[in-house]
């Protein structure tokens, strides 16, 4: 039987680290693909279609929302940005689990669309670490790491509507057991209706013949 991919939502507080996971998950395991979004902005110096991001324009952008082509969407700062169903699609037909890092408003809407989607929650080891992550960034105002610690608290409550937590404290125990539950995931019946209706059938005729 051949293997479908898992449409993997991953979502975090900013600073739990889940962007790096992401890559080393990546660089570490084959069968992951990270999910490309679309937008309407113009592309920065180094960017090329199709790797950072799919390059489209507003008309375009808003065709796809018209016609359903869109996993999720959302506009910020003037622009659109979106995760294009049909490149999901794609990769896990041909077996690939798909990672798409995304907020937690946006991971509920993806399990509407996608039942089967696996939604998992990084979060650092404690506030206080959350707290020293941000500020050893080096690279926000005070202002700015006191606003992500009040949106991580209101991202707080909404934990409990994804399958799994995995906590970022060492990143390589980390991405193994991320890689750990997602193969644990292809297992579950409902990832696997198609392959026990055929068992299903194969039985009833194996059955009906043994009358």
């Amino acid at each position: 039987m051949k293997r479908r991919g898992i449409l993997v939502v991953v979502s975090g507080f900013s600073g739990a680290g889940k962007g790096t996971l992401m890559k080393k998950l990546i660089q570490t395991y084959e069968q992951y693909a990270l999910s490309v979004s679309m937008t309407t902005r113009a592309p920065r110096e180094g960017e090329e279609n199709g790797r950072e991001y799919f390059f489209v324009s507003k008309e375009e952008f808003e065709e796809k929302i018209r016609q359903d082509g869109l996993v999720e969407y959302a506009g910020y700062c003037g622009n659109y940005y979106g995760t294009p169903k049909q490149y999901v699609e794609a990769q896990l037909a041909a077996g690939k689990d798909v990672i798409l890092e995304i907020e937690i408003q946006g991971a509920l809407k993806v399990k509407q669309k996608f039942p089967t989607a696996l939604l998992v929650f990084v979060m650092p080891p404690s506030a206080e670490e959350l707290k020293r992550r941000l500020v050893g960034r080096g690279t926000e105002t005070v202002e700015v790491i006191e606003k992500r610690l009040r949106r991580a608290g209101e991202e707080a409550q909404g934990i409990e509507n994804y399958d799994y937590i995995v906590i970022n404290d060492d990143l390589e125990e980390c991405t193994r057991e991320l890689h750990s539950m997602i193969r644990a995931a292809h297992h579950t019946p409902h990832r696997n209706e198609e392959f026990i209706e055929n068992m299903r059938q194969e039985l009833s005729v194996l059955v009906k013949g043994e009358e």
